[in-house]
């Protein structure tokens, strides 16, 4: 059972392991952080848009450290100050390391893909060894002294073969996967900097295409293809207006 903050006094010495980031005492399940620790954490703004909350203020271009819901650090650079309010600093921020989250997890993907490749390409080789001194089409000789061991063998290698069947047919899902996360990974979100230029021009292209769809100067697909281009030009103004005040 989770112990109290009450208890805090009671386990003072206990306590006094905990770790410089504040995170939770394992054999009291506790999160008892400490008093002079100023931590600076992720908040969410829009969709898939996080932006930095810090207890003090920072300057265009300083690095700081962001702590997770799960206490994994990161680096980030601060870009533009979005907002101040109760005490506390909102940023939005842009990763130090080269690799995006989509990309990472396509990475792992990938070697996932490639070990699983490696383990079914291995298991159908040894299959085949096991057999190798079996002559084609060798019936099994029923009651004879090495029949227990001509059935084990079968199976030993039949088992072989499944197992790369099963290692290949995972090793396909895992390519679907990190074939997904590299599209993501090309995808230009609110969450780059450089996507405020993106945006503008695509919503520039948006209403040139629909004031041509209301002129004639476009055919219509089908009856809602205005409604849907009247709707893309309101999505891109809203993510323009978000992207310039993360951005601008």
């Amino acid at each position: 059972m989770c112990k109290k903050r009450s208890d805090y006094e009671n386990y003072k010495k206990d306590f006094e392991l905990i770790s410089k980031k504040g995170c939770s005492y394992q054999k009291y399940k506790i999160f008892v952080p400490r008093k002079d620790l100023t931590m600076n954490k992720f908040k969410k703004y829009c969709p898939n848009v996080f932006i930095a909350e810090c207890d003090s203020e920072h300057q265009k271009g300083e690095i700081i450290e962001l702590t997770s819901n799960y206490g994994k650090t990161s680096k980030h650079e601060v870009y533009n100050l979005i907002a101040n309010k109760n005490g506390k600093f909102y940023y939005s921020i842009v990763r130090t390391d080269s690799e995006s989250y989509a990309q990472k997890k396509a990475n792992r993907y990938r070697k996932s893909e490639a070990n699983l490749k490696d383990i079914s390409k291995q298991s159908a080789i040894n299959a085949t060894k096991m057999l190798e001194n079996v002559p084609m089409g060798q019936p099994i000789i029923v009651g004879s002294s090495k029949e227990a061991g001509h059935r084990a063998l079968l199976k030993r290698s039949d088992n072989a073969m499944r197992k790369s069947w099963e290692e290949h047919e995972k090793a396909k899902d895992y390519e679907d996967k990190s074939r997904y996360w590299e599209e993501k990974a090309t995808e230009i979100t609110l969450a780059m900097p450089y996507c405020l230029e993106y945006f503008l021009d695509e919503l520039e292209k948006a209403k040139e295409y629909h004031q041509g769809l209301k002129t004639g100067k476009y055919e219509k697909e089908h009856s809602y293809t205005l409604t849907y281009a009247n709707k893309r030009v309101k999505d891109l103004d809203k993510k323009v207006q978000v992207a310039t005040i993360l951005w601008g």
